[in-house]
């Protein structure tokens, strides 16, 4: 049973702490969103009761703000503190159902300490380290694909006298990103556990090798996830459904309350295996004879994809094109 709630408001450079007590009151603090901060957390955690042997009662609930949180969440879960971080629209709600009309920093940590002790939501499971590592390398090769693009944008309206710069840029950033490429394929063949799911992953037509580095840095503890729909709702590819009586019957849409980021990387993979697999063009071809738009068919295979790939991580079997040809 856990007896202390904490719960923080996280952003880039600091976050509000509070502390929801078993006598009901609450305590709050202001740290700095870094290491030292981390470290001054556990002091003053101590000096209100939760000491180091009695971490186990504390419950910790954050959002997922952003990357921001998840340094914090990360130190938290080695101290083997229970630590879950939920979406922002759960807070929202919440704060909703109690009729909060003001919104601080303070006033949302003491919100999210309280719907940790009532809704106790489900622990978060950190990361092993090696796949943080390769999580940063995928995020850092999207960081490099963006700027590539904006300055090849760049050099096409550029004046004259600035395109020498741009290209020495584009050049610069080809060479980097192929760099980076080569440490992530290095990085997944140096642990065992990474290569195995690589290999599995890479049985699955479509999948290229940068969308498998997303896949298993994201879905590489794939017990994280009970059963694939919880996967498809972590990248928001869950369907929204708007209906109310008799008259209002929307369309079903794509969620998008998700990671946006590997959303995005799946968009591509749906495509090269909607029109170049075997297994795809059955897929689409089936859809398409019920009725179903493109754009609706493309969000089905990005679902698809990630069913398939939670699946075969879990089983540790390879991708069988017999089971998705109905």
């Amino acid at each position: 049973m856990h007896t202390h709630f904490l719960g923080i408001d996280i952003a880039k450079s600091k976050f509000d702490c509070a502390l929801l007590r078993p006598d009901g009151k609450v305590r709050n603090k202001v740290l700095t969103n870094n290491a030292q901060g981390f470290a001054q957390l556990l002091d003053w955690l101590d000096t209100h009761g939760v000491h180091a042997s009695e971490l186990s009662q504390l419950h910790v609930c954050m959002e997922a703000t952003g990357i921001y949180w998840e340094a914090l969440a990360e130190f938290l879960c080695d101290q083997r503190i229970v630590v879950s971080v939920i979406n922002p629209a759960q807070i929202k709600s919440y704060g909703a159902s109690r009729l909060m009309r003001s919104k601080t920093d303070k006033i949302d940590a003491n919100l999210i300490a309280h719907f940790a002790k009532e809704r106790t939501p489900a622990p978060w499971t950190a990361a092993a380290p090696h796949e943080r590592v390769l999580r940063s390398l995928v995020l850092r090769m999207e960081a490099l694909q963006n700027m590539l693009t904006q300055e090849c944008n760049r050099l096409h309206v550029a004046n004259p006298a600035i395109e020498p710069q741009i290209q020495n840029h584009i050049e610069w950033l080809n060479a980097e990103i192929k760099a980076l490429a080569k440490r992530i394929r290095d990085h997944i063949d140096n642990h065992p556990d990474l290569r195995e799911k690589r290999d599995l992953l890479d049985s699955i037509p479509g999948i290229g090798e940068r969308t498998q580095a997303v896949m298993l840095a994201y879905f590489g503890s794939a017990q994280q996830f009970d059963n694939a729909r919880k996967a498809v709702a972590f990248v928001g590819l869950d369907p929204r459904q708007h209906e109310s009586g008799s008259s209002v019957k929307g369309k079903p849409r794509m969620s998008k309350v998700g990671h946006a980021f590997v959303r995005k990387a799946l968009y591509m993979p749906a495509m090269a295996a909607l029109n170049r697999t075997e297994w795809g063009k059955r897929f689409k071809e089936r859809l398409a004879n019920a009725g179903k738009p493109p754009k609706l068919i493309i969000g089905a295979m990005m679902r698809k994809l990630v069913h398939v790939a939670i699946g075969v991580l879990k089983s540790n079997k390879p991708f069988n094109s017999a089971l998705h040809c109905a």
